[in-house]
């Protein structure tokens, strides 16, 4: 069966770790008795970098003011149109993290994109909970998002939406759960998701690589694909041996200070090249 590569993540958005940490908690991997070791965090954080840059993905980056700590992980700004350069930033259900929607809406805004907003009582936390797959955008909701955020996202983006509940709080966004290969495959947690959010990704993607739930909380779902290049936090050999069957590289990229917070190397990236208008 012939499959065709993803047309998008080969631009990222990425936002050096200057004032990263874990300062609060709002998800249970999140310990504030837990120091992160800046260092080792830069060094991996520039290790993934790379990795993208040689992967043949372009890298733009966003500085972080110090009350952002969570800025890093740039997959939460929201979502774009690249089409029409239409920016949706994200509305976060957490008050830690709101001052992030104002930082990422002045980046597009100074550089040219129409920066359109959710309505401010819609919760909804961006490609963190939503990713195109099947000529649809598969959101999902409870954690971090609101199912009425759905609706909306069909009207200001022009896309589709199927949503799915999210089940369980150590996979509290969609990214952790899942994570388009190709036009024909997926990575897919089902740990996360109630039984009509399976029975949904069961017909929508023809061909599933499903993770076992020691694999789903190790966040193998939350990788980036670089055309057949993926890029993981941790590759166990049972996933590394379908990846490679499916004709994919793989490519380790430590992010251990950064799993301190419950983010891995797709949390840390944001691709600015998804389209859904024609």
């Amino acid at each position: 069966m012939r499959v065709t590569r993803l047309d998008w993540g080969y631009r990222f958005l990425l936002c050096e770790p200057r004032h990263f940490g874990v300062l609060y908690e709002i998800n249970p991997w999140m310990h504030g008795s837990v120091e992160v070791d800046l260092d080792a965090a830069h060094d991996q954080w520039e290790g993934l970098r790379d990795a993208l840059r040689a992967a043949g993905a372009q890298v733009e980056a966003i500085d972080q003011p110090e009350h952002v700590p969570d800025l890093v992980f740039t997959a939460n700004a929201g979502l774009v149109d690249a089409a029409r350069r239409r920016f949706v930033p994200s509305h976060f259900r957490h008050p830690e993290r709101v001052p992030e929607t104002q930082v990422f809406a002045g980046w597009f805004a100074d550089r040219g994109w129409d920066v359109v907003r959710l309505p401010a009582e819609v919760v909804h936390e961006g490609a963190g909970d939503a990713l195109p797959f099947g000529g649809v955008l598969v959101s999902g909701y409870r954690p971090r998002s609101d199912a009425a955020a759905a609706p909306l996202l069909t009207e200001l983006l022009g896309a589709p939406v199927r949503t799915v509940e999210l089940v369980d709080d150590r996979l509290y966004h969609l990214d952790l759960t899942f994570c388009p290969l190709d036009d024909r495959r997926a990575m897919c947690a089902p740990l996360g998701w109630d039984a009509a959010g399976r029975r949904m990704i069961e017909e929508l993607v023809p061909e599933p690589l499903w993770l076992e739930d020691d694999e789903a909380l190790a966040f193998c779902a939350n990788s980036v694909v670089v055309g057949d290049v993926v890029h993981m936090p941790a590759c166990p050999p049972r996933v590394g041996r379908q990846l490679e069957a499916w004709g994919f590289h793989v490519v380790v990229c430590p992010v251990d200070e950064f799993l301190k917070a419950g983010g891995g190397c797709r949390c840390l990236t944001f691709a600015l090249d998804v389209t859904f208008a024609g």
